[in-house]
């Protein structure tokens, strides 16, 4: 197998498409397939640089694992984190993200593409991945090879749809029904995620993967809800997204645990000792 990195938009949106077979068979949630990630790859800011870690039998063959990657600077340290997290909601509940390995082989090798890309920043760098499933072997791996690490376990909380209960509730799949409540969707919306919830509802809607659910008090929209539909053979798994509601039928329960790892590398902290180094795995960062 050989490991190699995809640097930039267009680059990193090959991959991903050539990855679909490989999503499909991990059954990855629809936050880490194609549809999402581009949306995210066209909303985040130019500043914001994607590269794709790959690793397959042969070059530029279909990937054998594949690890989606957002480098962001700021200040003087460049910040790592998974591509799809950044520019807008996620929905809650259950692990939104993947490490894309079929195998703990495949893992080992996708975790060294990692730690060879951290090692070549220029720089500083801080790391930090999210949203993953527990006793993912890639995090691992990257937690054995970063001397630093912390990995950590959270309680997600899963938005629970109960609209029905307090009203007549519209819903449909049709984009003409989102279009219609786009401007009451988006004015909840955080500014700086607007472009992409806008973005990600259509692209999802286009392809039938969201559901529009809508609550009307005369001619306003009292609650709101976008729920993404994963439609497999074994029926249709509903996922709610993102919504608001002025009289109830929305709340929140305890969802499933995700898990976590941050790390750093290159950056100056002080200890009682006086000012040193943190440590970075596979050699320090060039700078």
């Amino acid at each position: 197998m050989s490991i190699r990195i995809a640097d930039g938009r267009a680059r990193v949106v090959r991959e991903i498409r050539a990855a679909a077979p490989l999503m499909s068979r991990l059954a990855v949630p629809l936050t880490s397939r194609g549809p999402w990630l581009t949306a995210a790859l066209n909303a985040q800011p130019a500043r914001v640089r994607a590269r794709a870690v790959v690793v397959e039998p042969h070059l530029q063959g279909r990937p054998d694992g594949l690890a989606l990657l957002a480098l962001r600077r700021r200040g003087p340290a460049t910040a790592v984190t998974l591509l799809g997290t950044g520019p807008g909601p996620l929905p809650e509940g259950r692990p939104q993200c993947r490490l894309y390995a079929p195998d703990p082989e495949t893992a080992g090798r996708l975790a060294d593409g990692v730690l060879d890309l951290l090692a070549g920043l220029r720089g500083p760098w801080t790391l930090r991945l999210a949203g993953l499933p527990l006793g993912d072997p890639t995090l691992g791996r990257l937690a054995a090879g970063l001397p630093d690490a912390t990995t950590a376990t959270t309680r997600s909380r899963r938005l629970v749809d109960e609209l029905d209960a307090v009203g007549e509730v519209y819903r449909s799949t049709d984009p003409a029904a989102l279009e219609r409540v786009l401007p009451a969707l988006l004015c909840r919306v955080p500014a700086d995620q607007r472009s992409f919830v806008r973005a990600a509802a259509r692209l999802h809607a286009a392809i039938g993967w969201l559901e529009v659910a809508v609550v009307r008090r005369g001619d306003d929209v009292a609650a709101l809800l976008l729920t993404l539909l994963d439609r497999g053979p074994d029926g249709t798994d509903r996922w709610p997204w993102w919504g608001w509601s002025d009289g109830g039928g929305l709340r929140r329960k305890l969802g499933s645990p995700w898990a976590s790892l941050t790390a750093s590398g290159g950056l100056v902290s002080l200890t009682r000792r006086g000012v040193h180094r943190a440590g970075v795995s596979r050699g320090t960062a060039a700078g």
